[in-house]
């Protein structure tokens, strides 16, 4: 049986007629920069976060760039990041001259400690940027009893958790701004690059839209220098032709994660808090043989992934900082024990058995 890692042409094929008509629409009215699609569905994903204003740009990584800088932070500052989390997160706060201070993650749950915070912050920290990593939230209440101790701005980085939430209420609504990326493979995707900034703060919003969109405030009026980071309306539309189907998809996805977990055997699978939503964009189980098992289920036509083998603050490009296993002896452990199966809406039954009986008789 051959199992890919994520199987976008089956979404497509449940909803087709919804995505042709989506992308034929836009086509008629030739409304390709800007426009009703973008404004449709900044008002649709405004509505299902509950969050007042969104603003859609080029993709996730900007979004959260655009946001330091629409808050200020810059030259001099510091931004505390989980030391697990794709670069975007860390890469970001360099690029607007910033420096990210690595904490180490949760046991279990791969996202930030709460607890070891309070030590990395100086007179210098700025800001916080929690990770909703793999679909699990972030323990964002005791984060944001952090922020509101030390007085520092929090943006959630939902790149992993559309829809996700704590006692109900989403992620990227506890934060003072939150990015999301519509990356295609992502629990809502586009057709490529896409994203968006997402917060309740009026000000907030119209500078982000200003830096989006080459600083200008109206046409020709540029009031700063900006970027181009702009979402296209094609993916804007496939977007909101998608959105309507994310509450079922998620529904799919955590009925899959329960029947994984009752399958399993001898790896460590995915916990989730009491009272917190995990949407599974990703499904990750630790083994202290991980090379071997990859490679059977590779054999067996299984398709697999890593995410991350390298640990935020271990990659080649924050060498210069000289950090050692012992400064984050969670995250530096799990990269050699955490494998990403398939993990998807459209997932079958039988697959998921097939899966898990290779990974039992391993």
């Amino acid at each position: 049986m051959k199992v890919p890692f994520v199987d976008l042409y089956a979404q497509y094929k449940r909803i087709q007629k919804d995505i042709d008509d989506a992308i034929a629409a836009v086509i008629q009215q030739t409304a390709f920069i800007g426009g009703a699609p973008v404004q449709q569905f900044e008002k649709d994903f405004a509505a299902f976060t509950g969050i007042e204003h969104i603003i859609g740009c080029a993709n996730g990584t900007d979004s959260i760039e655009i946001l330091l800088q629409s808050f200020g932070i810059g030259k001099g500052d510091e931004v505390i990041v989980p030391a697990s989390s794709w670069i975007s997160t860390s890469e970001a706060v360099s690029a607007v001259g910033a420096i990210p201070v690595f904490v180490d993650i949760e046991e279990n749950f791969y996202s930030i400690n709460p607890v070891l915070i309070d030590n990395a912050v100086t007179s210098k920290t700025k800001a916080i940027i929690p990770v909703h990593l793999y679909g699990h939230p972030a323990d964002m209440p005791a984060i944001m009893a952090i922020a509101k101790k030390y007085s520092l701005i929090v943006i959630e980085d939902c790149a992993q958790s559309h829809g996700a939430a704590i006692d109900g209420k989403m992620t990227g609504s506890f934060g003072h701004a939150a990015s999301f990326s519509f990356y295609p493979g992502k629990n809502l995707g586009a057709y490529g690059d896409a994203g968006c900034m997402a917060t309740n703060d009026a000000t907030i919003a119209a500078k982000a839209r200003m830096i989006a969109n080459h600083g200008q405030q109206g046409k020709h009026n540029h009031l700063m220098e900006g970027r181009n980071s702009r979402l296209d309306a094609l993916h804007a539309a496939i977007l909101s032709a998608k959105l309507p189907y994310i509450n079922r998809w998620t529904n799919e996805r955590i009925q899959h994660a329960i029947d994984y977990g009752k399958r399993l055997q001898a790896v460590t699978v995915p916990v989730v808090k009491e009272n917190y939503k995990h949407v599974f964009h990703l499904y990750v189980i630790q083994t202290n043989r991980r090379e071997l098992l990859q490679k059977k289920l590779n054999n067996a036509g299984v398709d697999t992934a890593i995410h991350y083998p390298v640990a935020l603050p271990f990659l080649a490009c924050y060498k210069k900082y000289g950090f050692q296993p012992t400064d984050f002896p969670v995250a530096y452990r799990y990269q050699s024990q955490i494998l990403s199966i398939p993990m998807y809406a459209e997932l079958e039954e039988a697959q998921i058995k097939y899966i898990a009986d290779i990974i039992n008789t391993f």
